[in-house]
């Protein structure tokens, strides 16, 4: 399925070497989520599982970040904690950055593990883990 249009104008937006990394995230992000929902989310690209947000990507000052919601729990050296739930990230400066053999097994763990945000507002800022 093609990316759709959003999606390409958001990479297209960036500067060149950001557009880069986006385009090559995508790509990997897309091959190993080809059933996913993929949109525009808070102004940025997100992929959604069941309506569950799983990956996304959004550039940050300085760089382009990479945003799994349910990263904390796949216990990867490479992706770091973000804000107070479960979310991990990873930050790229440039594509050459991009391990793909981690993104793929990260993108697989984004599968296999995940913590129900789609219900945090009926739960009342509680986590549930679905998988």
């Amino acid at each position: 399925m093609p990316i759709p249009d959003d999606i390409r104008a958001y990479n297209a937006s960036q500067a060149p070497i950001e557009s880069r990394i986006c385009d090559a995230l995508c790509r990997a992000i897309d091959h190993r989520l080809p059933g996913a929902e993929r949109k525009i989310w808070h102004r940025h690209p997100v992929w959604f599982l069941d309506g569950n947000p799983i990956v996304g990507y959004s550039k940050l000052k300085d760089c382009i970040r990479l945003l799994f919601w349910s990263g904390q729990s796949f216990e990867e050296p490479g992706l770091r904690p973000e804000g107070s739930f479960k979310a991990a990230e990873a930050r790229f400066t440039a594509p050459d950055q991009i391990v793909l053999g981690d993104l793929e097994r990260w993108l697989t763990k984004s599968i296999d593990i995940q913590w129900d945000y789609k219900n945090i507002v009926k739960r009342k800022g509680k986590l549930q883990r679905l998988k």
